[in-house]
């Protein structure tokens, strides 16, 4: 489905992504696990269209495609939901789930007037499909729990997923308790069922091995190795994170 071959990325002289291959297949969950500084969040934010790759090229269904800007993924139905996530704590959830897509009436461009009701209604809507629990649409983020707010991220990423296709996701349990993480993962399995290829970021490799098809390590800015994630162990990832081994293991 989505295929980089040969992606290449410095800032200076620090060589952040070299002659990176990957491929997501569809509907996959593709875990990427490394060292701080191996390259994950930067080969993240490539497919993403917030950095450019300096060389390479970035494949869709077998078709070349340009990335330069976060509009470009998007309109190829790629969402990203940063560690961060990107919330705004003094809007509601329902602000929040439709921010830069707001419903209008009258002009847009003139005196549009937001929909509330409908993003309320929708919103709630959408909370009730993904068996988010959070009791209002009304709640602004800020009062939400680490968990709670991982989950609007994740339904505001859903949200348009009749375009949606790809989903990216860096460190979604990185802050959360076993308990809230566990129903992250979960959410993560529903939306994976709803026809999503996802591409996840975590330290957290046993997570890791659960939740993914696949898991590609990578160190110094390199693929080291792809490994089926039914069939390797924490211990093998973590051998690969510390020594390296010569990459596509596993590669399909």
């Amino acid at each position: 489905m989505l295929q980089l071959r040969g992606i290449c990325r410095s800032f200076g002289h620090v060589r952040a992504v070299h002659e990176v291959d990957v491929d997501l297949q569809r509907n996959e969950i593709l875990g990427i696990v490394g060292d701080n500084g191996a390259g994950k969040s930067t080969l993240m934010k490539i497919i993403a269209g917030t950095v450019s790759p300096d060389s390479g090229r970035i494949l869709m269904n077998g078709e070349p495609v340009e990335i330069t800007t976060a509009q470009d993924s998007r309109r190829l139905g790629i969402e990203m939901i940063y560690q961060d996530l990107a919330l705004f704590d003094n809007l509601d959830v329902a602000a929040n789930v439709f921010i830069g897509r707001e419903p209008t009436r009258g002009l847009p461009s003139l005196l549009g007037f937001l929909e509330r009701r409908r993003m309320h209604r929708e919103a709630a809507a959408l909370l009730e499909r993904l068996n988010i629990m959070i009791g209002s649409t009304r709640l602004p983020v800020g009062v939400l729990s680490g968990g709670q707010r991982q989950m609007v991220a994740i339904a505001r990423a859903v949200a348009f997923e009749e375009n949606n296709h790809i989903l990216l996701m860096d460190e979604p349990s990185a802050a959360l308790g076993a308990t809230e993480s566990a129903t992250v993962t979960e959410l993560i399995r529903d939306i994976r069922g709803d026809g999503l290829s996802i591409m996840i970021i975590s330290h957290r490799i046993p997570e890791v091995l659960d939740l993914a098809d696949r898991v590609m390590v990578m160190k110094r800015g390199e693929h080291v190795a792809t490994l089926d994630a039914r069939s390797t162990s924490v211990e093998e990832c973590v051998n690969l994170i510390v020594a390296g081994a010569p990459a596509a293991t596993g590669q399909a």
